[in-house]
Formats: C-alpha cells, sequence, structure tokens
C-alpha cells in the first residue's frame, strides 16, 4: 500500500507529524513529499526533511493521500496543479483521500472531490465548502473513501480512524493502548 503525506510550506506539524508516526507504528509505511523541496517548514517554525520531492512521485497514484491542515499550508497544498491532479487520480481508482483542518476546505473541496459527500473541517472554513458538501461539526468524518477531521486536537484520532480503515480496529486499538489514548 502507497500513502503518501503531502507537505507544503506552512503545514501544521501536529496535522503531519502524527498521521506519519502513528501509520508507522501501525506497519504502514507513509512517505513524507515536500512540494517545493525537501525541507518543509511547518507554520509554527518546524521543518521536516520530507523523504521524497514532487518531483519524485509526480507521475504516480498512491492508494492513500494524507493532507494536513494549517495555514497557509493548505492554502499551498490547493494551489498546487499536480497533488489536485494526484487527488483526482486516488479518487478514481478507488483510493483514500484524508484531509484535517483547513485542508478538506482548501484541497478537496477546492477541487470538487468532496461534492455530494460529508465532511468537517476547522470551524470557520466550512464556509469555503462549496454547494453540494454536506459540512458536520464532528471531530472525524468518514464518507466513503473520504476522510476528514476538524483540527490539531484531534490529529490522534484522526490518525488512528485511518489506521481503523487502512489495517483494521483491532490494529488502532492496540495502538490507542499502546499509545495511552484514552
Amino acid at each position: 500500500m502507497t500513502i503518501i503525506v503531502a507537505l507544503a510550506e506552512g503545514f501544521e506539524e501536529i496535522e503531519a507529524v502524527t498521521p506519519i508516526d502513528v501509520l508507522r507504528r501501525a506497519g504502514l509505511n507513509p512517505t513524507t513529499v515536500g512540494l517545493s523541496g525537501r525541507s518543509v517548514t511547518g507554520s509554527h517554525g518546524v521543518v521536516l526533511t520530507a523523504d521524497q520531492v514532487w518531483d519524485d512521485v509526480a507521475p504516480s497514484t498512491p492508494d492513500v493521500l494524507v493532507l494536513p491542515g494549517g495555514m497557509p499550508g493548505s492554502k499551498n497544498l490547493g494551489e498546487h496543479e499536480g497533488l489536485r491532479q494526484m487527488a483526482q487520480q486516488v479518487a478514481a481508482a478507488g483510493g483514500w483521500l484524508s484531509a484535517i483542518c483547513a485542508a478538506p476546505a482548501f484541497t478537496l473541496a477546492a477541487w470538487g472531490l468532496l461534492a455530494g459527500h460529508r465532511a468537517t473541517c476547522y470551524p470557520g472554513c466550512e464556509s469555503h465548502f462549496p454547494a453540494g458538501v454536506n459540512y458536520e461539526k464532528q471531530p472525524v468524518v468518514v464518507d466513503g473513501r473520504f476522510v476528514t477531521a476538524c483540527g490539531p486536537g484531534v490529529a490522534l484520532d484522526f490518525s488512528f480512524k485511518l489506521v481503523e480503515l487502512l489495517v483494521d480496529s483491532k490494529a488502532a486499538d492496540r495502538l490507542r493502548t499502546q499509545m495511552l489514548h484514552r
């Protein structure tokens, strides 16, 4: 299974690092991809070194695409034409598209992929949802092959939900216990 975590300048650090960490603990191997280069700076000044750069993965269609939020990271993701095309290919291939915080509004919804689906996002960002996206004020929303979450405080819940969907509920529960989550 190929999983890409897309990193754009200004990403929300906890929303990127938490899924990376939890997915790796689950035995999955997400690849971090820097859209503007190998070194990517988060919205709070934390610098991550991506596993690969965009040109390394541009022609591929991963099974799972993870889009961290944050500002201006979410806008930067949404404005990346190649990433938009990749997300459309993932959707067409029946893969998983996941986004957290402002990213559901500025990426998946802006690209027309959430039309007719339920989704959540950071409070206030739902005003950027076009008509046809059904906003739910919930921490994590799964609708079909879309997983959305509302913000940094639910990064663990978002990540465990991904493990539940990509592996199984036992793996997610095992990680919750090991990580002392509730």
